[in-house]
């Protein structure tokens, strides 16, 4: 089994000549390849760059930065001529494959859709480990292991030679999960330190992103009590930067329209979420019913956000 965090061929490209992300002249998203040969095109907005040009040197050529799951089944193909290698994943040309035989083969998935194998695969490989752990959120270090975990469970037993092995530098604590098998364990430090910090999940959250004048009015509106605190509103960038996983869409609708979107964070002592959640949507609702000018998102408890 070869797991890769990244479908597709190319996911993410970029500059040859001054390795800039390779980004849409139109919506400055970030260009894929999607086949051998193909024409990058944008992962946002889906236009083809035909006649791309780098937007900071002037370079024409492109190389890779993200290689996906289609790109790796290819390598792994020439690498190991005769032996049969399926894809599995949503976006693969067979879709998620759910179960392989006892048969000899390399089987290269996307996180959660591993196929299961009959008696168990003989070795897994967990590729770019690095990427999977170095995106900006607060739950990177949980998703990595349980997308690691997901896949190990499938191999079949160490003592009947079972084999895993992790490619690439990964931040270190959920390697050492991993190794050790405790998740637990992970689990019980990670909560520890969210709660001296005051992070999700020790805290509730809730999000508001929109025209400044429109979340301030809305914060207004609920009039929250006393046990929220509310940090921000600040701006948000209008375009979502090249960070570690620049293949990520838009991080809010408004990062591709609204310089002046601002984000503001609502937390709270989960003794007194109920009543803050119930607040804040109660004071949507109201701006909607009277159709205020602006624009508010609400989310509660929003994933990957932080």
């Amino acid at each position: 089994l070869v797991q890769v965090p990244r479908a597709g061929y190319l996911p993410v490209v970029a500059c040859a000549r001054c390795r800039e992300v390779a980004r849409c002249g139109t919506c400055h998203g970030p260009l894929r390849v999607a086949d051998a040969g193909g024409v990058p095109s944008c992962r946002w907005c889906g236009r083809l760059a035909t006649a791309w040009r780098c937007e900071h040197c002037g370079g024409q050529h492109l190389r890779s930065v993200r290689v996906g799951s289609d790109r790796t089944a290819e390598e792994l193909g020439r690498a190991f001529p005769g032996v049969p290698v399926r894809v599995s994943g949503a976006s693969a040309e067979g879709g998620v494959v759910a179960r392989v035989p006892a048969r000899r083969a390399l089987v290269v998935a996307t996180p959660g859709a591993e196929p299961t194998a009959e008696g168990g695969y003989a070795a897994a490989v967990l590729l770019d480990a690095a990427v999977v752990t170095g995106r900006d959120s607060l739950d990177v270090g949980e998703q990595a292991l349980r997308t690691w975990a997901r896949a190990c469970a499938l191999v079949r037993p160490a003592p009947e030679g079972g084999t895993v092995v992790v490619v690439g530098e990964a931040a270190p604590r959920p390697v050492q999960a991993l190794v050790r098998w405790d998740p637990a364990g992970f689990a019980e430090r990670e909560l520890a330190e969210r709660r001296d910090l005051s992070l999700p999940p020790a805290v509730h959250v809730a999000v508001l992103e929109g025209a400044r004048h429109a979340v301030e009015a809305l914060l207004s509106r609920a009039d929250l009590p006393d046990a929220a605190q509310v940090l921000g509103p600040l701006p948000v960038p209008a375009t979502a930067g090249p960070g570690p996983d620049p293949a990520r869409g838009p991080d809010t609708l408004l990062d591709l329209v609204h310089e002046e979107a601002v984000r503001a964070l609502v937390r709270t002592p989960w003794a007194s979420a109920d009543a803050v959640s119930a607040r804040l949507v109660a004071a949507q609702a109201t701006r909607s019913a009277r159709r205020e000018p602006g624009t508010v998102r609400l989310r509660l408890e929003p994933q990957g956000l932080l």
